[in-house]
């Protein structure tokens, strides 16, 4: 597939995407998530990903101008929209074998918010915020949305977030543990690259079953959520990394994983 919306990179193991339409702030149109989706699938023996957006904006949500969700029967249009595009790429996220940074600076709205937050760790600039917008609209939340939220912050504060359809701004989602940490705006793309690197060099099978693990555990009871765990250390076991990991540390110094 040849991509018309992002961008594709690589940083060593990392392999970062970015959504590329800064002169709409990044928003997305399907044909964008399913590029990111079609690069998911092509991870090449990268150990972590990082998603971004190109220029003043992380995803400023749905692209909704050039009237493909607004034109005929918008319903069955929007409604076609997530089932078929927004939301198997937010699936893809979730089934990933390696971990996921999203570096955010400018907003994250609507979908761009839930593309944000579907991160492992998300790492936002002083002048980030996000935005559940769809009530100023006369809409629903998205994206896995109403899963999301309340799981991060609670009921309460996602309450706020959806009904008053106010921005959350960095500080206030770093307080809140929207997210992961809030940076200077100029740090942001070196801090959130150091942190996939720092990720991308460790071990990758047990990282990813960690990730999906606790995606599990979510929807699971506790004895469920055991025999989860019990299931996934008996395959990190048989891994290279894990006998690196005992060699290390009997011998006292650092390991060094090779994702295998």
């Amino acid at each position: 597939m040849a991509y018309e919306h992002i961008l594709t990179a690589r940083e060593g193991d990392v392999l970062v995407l970015t959504i590329n339409r800064p002169e709409r702030l990044n928003a997305a149109p399907p044909a964008a998530f399913d590029e990111l989706r079609d690069a998911l699938g092509k991870l090449d023996g990268a150990r972590a990903v990082l998603i971004a957006g190109a220029g003043k904006a992380f995803c400023s949500g749905a692209d909704l101008a050039g009237g493909s969700l607004t034109s005929g029967d918008p319903g069955a249009a929007t409604y076609a929209a997530l089932t078929e595009h927004y939301n198997p790429l937010m699936e893809a996220i979730a089934s990933l074998p390696v971990p996921v940074i999203s570096a955010v600076r400018g907003p994250a709205a609507g979908i761009g918010c839930s593309l944000a937050l579907a991160a492992d760790f998300c790492i936002a600039s002083a002048n980030a915020y996000f935005l559940q917008a769809f009530a100023n609209i006369g809409l629903v939340p998205d994206g896995g949305a109403s899963w999301m939220l309340p799981r991060l912050v609670g009921k309460a504060r996602a309450m706020e977030m959806m009904l008053l359809g106010e921005r959350v701004y960095a500080e206030k989602a770093e307080s809140w543990g929207l997210i992961h940490r809030m940076v200077a705006d100029d740090a942001l793309d070196g801090e959130a690259l150091a942190l996939a690197q720092r990720l991308a060099a460790g071990p990758t099978v047990a990282l990813g079953l960690t990730r999906q693990g606790v995606a599990h555990a979510l929807e699971s009871t506790y004895a469920e959520g055991m025999q989860r765990e019990a299931e996934s250390q008996r395959i990190c076991m048989a891994t290279a990394d894990a006998r690196e990991g005992a060699t290390a540390f009997l011998q006292k110094r650092k390991a060094e994983f090779k994702g295998q």
